[in-house]
């Protein structure tokens, strides 16, 4: 299905938004459940998760996790954002594996391990979400509990331990903020749905914002759970539907005005992306998309990034993707998906000559993103080294 077909209606007010029950096979057709006119409340910064204390029993001295604590100057260390899986030691064997988040995590005391110089036990207060859409529900017989924080490996796994106490245990749910859609056209699938009694049990459906030529944006996931509709507030025939629940997927505040500027259509000035926070311009990278080259893309010449709006991570990728693709489109969304244009998926590929003008401002305001899991080296060194053992001539100026 093409937004596009979807996009015309005979009123006085355009399509915003498609509500389209999305194929699983990758094909990027879907099924039209609605188009509607508006939607409210789709841009909201979500409430922090309820602050918990966990204890991390027998953590191994050798790992990264205790290194990285034993190394902080005071009795706090902040991690940050990580990731728990607790995964069978025979996988073969046993099994599921269970995921839960681990939000804004710090560390609150540390101490040897009872009867075990070779570990520590660590405990932190940090926000958890179990992972309901992948792995099991229950333990493996023989668990292993394994950590990940990008703030101390990237990618890699930072330590384990042993068990966790205070995991277990029955937690509050993060308040719901509904999402409203305003002057909705529901087509069949909506219409049945609606028409069942509270509360409903609903498919996951993506809502697709569309630009003012009718191309699909970005894609959110609503959960229709619950949902209620009544005639609407723009007239007619159309329906204002309210979701009551629709699930932790939704633009932030900082997207709207991005979202702006995009609805008229992919942008075609360079730097547009600079005037927008950390937030903003991640926001505008998830936007973007590929160049218009051919399987086996261009090689050779010259480009030139213009490195005076760099000053965070998303900065660099979006004046990289501009610099060799044109506004509006991308070079990766980080430096693995870099990595890979730069080995021959569809785009710019090496040998070219790349000349980054203004160089210094990236390196000084990127100086504090080291990646340890490289080296200790910043985020901008680790790019241009990247590009360099791709084939690609880096010009620094």
């Amino acid at each position: 299905m093409r937004s596009e077909e979807q996009a015309g209606w005979e009123r006085d007010f355009p399509v915003r938004y498609l509500l389209v029950r999305e194929d699983t096979d990758g094909e990027g057709e879907g099924v039209l459940w609605g188009r509607c006119a508006e939607a409210e409340g789709l841009f909201v910064d979500p409430p922090p998760l309820p602050r918990e204390v966990l204890t991390l029993r027998g953590c191994p001295r050798e790992s990264p996790l205790v290194q990285a604590v034993a190394a902080g100057a005071g009795p706090v260390r902040l991690l940050g954002d990580g990731m728990l899986a607790i995964e069978p030691v025979d996988p073969t064997n046993d099994g599921p594996a269970r995921f839960w988040d681990l939000e804004d995590t710090a560390v609150l005391a540390q101490w040897p391990t009872p009867g075990d110089p070779g570990r520590v036990d660590i405990v932190v207060g940090t926000g958890v979400r179990e992972d309901d859409d992948w792995g099991g529900k229950r333990l493996p017989s023989r668990p292993r509990f394994d950590l990940w924080f990008p703030s101390i490996r990237g990618d890699n796994p930072s330590g384990g331990c042993r068990s966790i106490d205070g995991l277990f245990t029955p937690r509050p749910q993060r308040p719901t903020q509904p999402v409203h859609l305003i002057g909705c056209e529901p087509a069949a699938p909506l219409l049945a749905l609606l028409r069942r009694p509270l509360p409903q049990k609903g498919d996951p459906i993506t809502l697709w914002p569309l630009d003012h030529h009718g191309r699909t944006m970005t894609g959110y996931r609503l959960d229709l759970d619950t949902v209620e509709a009544r005639p609407s507030v723009l007239g007619g025939a159309l329906v204002d539907v309210t979701v009551t629940d629709p699930g932790d997927d939704r633009p932030t505040p900082a997207a709207r005005a991005v979202w702006e500027i995009w609805s008229a259509g992919v942008p075609t000035r360079p730097n547009q992306w600079a005037q927008f926070d950390a937030e903003g311009r991640s926001e505008w990278l998830d936007l973007t998309r590929v160049g218009p080259y051919g399987p086996g893309g261009l090689s050779g010449g010259t480009y030139h990034l213009d490195g005076q709006h760099v000053t965070d991570r998303a900065g660099l990728l979006l004046a990289l993707g501009e610099a060799l693709l044109g506004p509006g489109a991308n070079y990766g969304r980080d430096l693995d998906s870099v990595t890979d244009y730069l080995g021959g998926v569809p785009s710019v590929v090496p040998p070219f000559t790349l000349v980054w003008h203004h160089a210094d401002i990236a390196r000084h305001a990127l100086a504090g993103h080291l990646l340890h899991h490289l080296g200790g080296l910043s985020y901008f060194d680790v790019t241009v080294n990247l590009l360099r053992e791709h084939g690609v001539t880096v010009v620094l100026q």
